[in-house]
């Protein structure tokens, strides 16, 4: 297995003049370009006492700076902490400090929100946007900012170019740290190591693509999901990456997508339902277009020029799309099915670096979430019909959580297979079917396995739910839901009720008796989730 650094040595040394980083409407690199930042961005460290294996943050929104100077950090043997930028200021200073960060790259306005004193270790922070030095604690940084500039010419004299590019080939050391959440308890702060990534690059390029092309990257790059998937594995495959800085609208997605026309497009549940909510559904609900959809002959033929017209929306070249982070509704997965768009759901976490699971689209098994990429057991008594956890091993796992050995114990069975936590099964062709979160299930009174995952794909196929939240409160099952926009008018309490009612019997009536809805509650405002798509459950317990 080679190393993901080495691969982007070859990119460097063979695409120099490629464009590889680019912010949507903004600017380019070159991995002439990229390589020579990386190099001005070492000659500081080193000048300002910074060692291999020093903690440096990079709390900032996506750009191809942040992707630059994250790079520039890895290949330093240095440890990059990725930290979200919409983390509050307690939660970003709280893993700071944790982390034992002793640099910081951060957007301007990130850092006026924190307060220095709070940072003993803290040397200083950069700029992640401009080449300017925002705050220092000590003069031999603040000697090696002003020198940089200096010291490159003295360095190299005759002019930097792909030659000079020689990247450590480190398998075994920590590179990144990424945490789990920003909350101020015992954060889980993953160790991810160079050779796990390097395992996860490798296997995008045997079952993804190995060849440069194009990709427009919406996810977070601070969540391991975005961070591998959208910006290192393409970057070391030789793809021109373009930032859009966001999670986008549709409308936003479909305007960058048909001018950068990418091939590959990684995405997550929330982004691709509202593409169904605002694109598909309402091609699918014109008269004709019902018409249509219910005579044999056409019906087929109907849904695929539906299909169609979707990719032409996003630029016409899309041959992958692939979806993960999140559960993903049943009901937009079954219509991307009737388009035949070329989608497969992945499955994976933090601590795999992030992927367990992963299929093709052409043999992808609909409602699953693929085929292990290692070794994966369903600790079941039947592993293909009851659920149970999953467990996994192999070379892209973390070496554990940092300055949490507790942690790390807990989540190891006995004979040394990682715990995920989350509930599944495995058919007899390998393809793995999520059931849910240990820790979201729900045992009823007669002692049956509620998972409220499924309840929650039976209440999407009403066409007044737009998401919902199944929980257990005192013993009953309670579905609260965020209904579509205009099915409820006005604060007539008598409608809501009807509604209310209506959607819990239209659910209980596809469920079965041990798992029946006790109420349903209609919620003003969309659930909070995460940087990833994923409702925060625990906020409504």
């Amino acid at each position: 297995m080679k190393h993901y650094l080495k691969k982007l040595e070859e990119q460097i040394q063979f695409r120099e003049s490629k464009l590889a980083l680019c912010d949507y409407g903004g600017a380019c690199y070159t991995y002439g370009n990229l390589a020579s930042c990386i190099e001005a961005y070492h000659i500081f460290f080193q000048a300002a006492g910074i060692r291999k294996g020093d903690k440096i943050a990079l709390c900032a929104r996506n750009s191809a700076r942040w992707a630059i100077a994250f790079l520039a950090v890895n290949t330093y043997e240095a440890i990059v902490v990725p930290i979200l930028p919409n983390f509050t200021a307690e939660g970003t200073t709280h893993l700071l400090r944790h982390s034992d960060s002793i640099l910081l790259i951060a957007d301007a306005d990130i850092w006026q929100q924190l307060n220095d004193k709070e940072f003993p270790l803290l040397r200083g922070v950069m700029d992640a946007r401009e080449d300017r030095l925002l705050w220092f604690a000590d003069d031999r940084l603040q000697h090696a900012w002003q020198d940089r500039t200096r010291l490159f010419r003295e360095c190299y004299p005759e002019g930097f170019d792909s030659r000079h590019v020689h990247y450590p080939d480190n398998a075994e050391a920590t590179a990144i740290i990424n945490y789990t959440s920003g909350t101020s308890g015992d954060p889980k702060g993953v160790m991810l190591s160079y050779g796990a990534m390097s395992d996860i690059v490798e296997y995008c390029q045997e079952h993804i693509a190995n060849a440069p092309e194009s990709l427009v990257s919406m996810l977070p790059l601070a969540h391991i999901y975005g961070l591998a998937m959208e910006f290192i594995y393409p970057c070391c495959t030789g793809f021109t990456i373009w930032f859009l800085g966001k999670i986008p609208s549709p409308s936003l997605l479909v305007q960058s997508m048909s001018e950068v026309k990418p091939t590959i497009m990684i995405t997550v549940p929330l982004i691709m339902e509202k593409v169904y909510n605002t694109m598909i559904r309402p091609l699918l609900n014109t008269r004709s277009a019902k018409a249509l959809r219910n005579l044999p002959g056409l019906r087929t033929p109907f849904y695929h020029s539906i299909g169609k017209r979707i990719l032409a929306s996003f630029g016409g070249n899309i041959h992958t799309i692939i979806i993960g982070g999140a559960p993903f509704n049943w009901k937009v997965e079954s219509v991307f099915k009737k388009l035949e768009l070329p989608y497969t759901v992945g499955y994976g976490m933090t601590e795999a670096c992030p992927l367990l699971a992963f299929e093709r689209p052409d043999s992808f098994a609909p409602g699953s979430c693929g085929k292990p990429i290692h070794q994966i057991r369903i600790d079941s008594s039947e592993p293909d019909r009851i659920p149970g956890e999953i467990q996994t091993r192999g070379p892209n796992l973390f070496s554990g959580y940092y300055k949490n050995p507790e942690a790390d114990t807990k989540c190891h069975t006995a004979d040394g297979w990682f715990r995920t936590g989350d509930l599944g099964i495995m058919d007899e062709a390998g393809n793995l079917f999520i059931r849910g979160r240990i820790k979201a299930l729900i045992l009823s009174s007669s002692g049956q396995n509620i998972y409220p995952e499924e309840v929650e794909q039976v209440l999407s196929r009403h066409p007044a739910v737009e998401e919902s939240l199944v929980l257990e409160r005192g013993g009953k099952v309670v579905a609260l839901v965020y209904p579509r926009a205009g099915s409820v008018q006005g604060d007539d309490e008598e409608a809501i009720s009807r509604l209310s009612e209506d959607i819990r019997k239209s659910g209980n009536s596809h469920l079965p008796s041990f798992s029946q809805i006790f109420n349903v509650e209609l919620v003003d405002v969309p659930f909070e989730r995460t940087a990833k798509g994923s409702i925060k459950r625990h906020l409504y317990q």
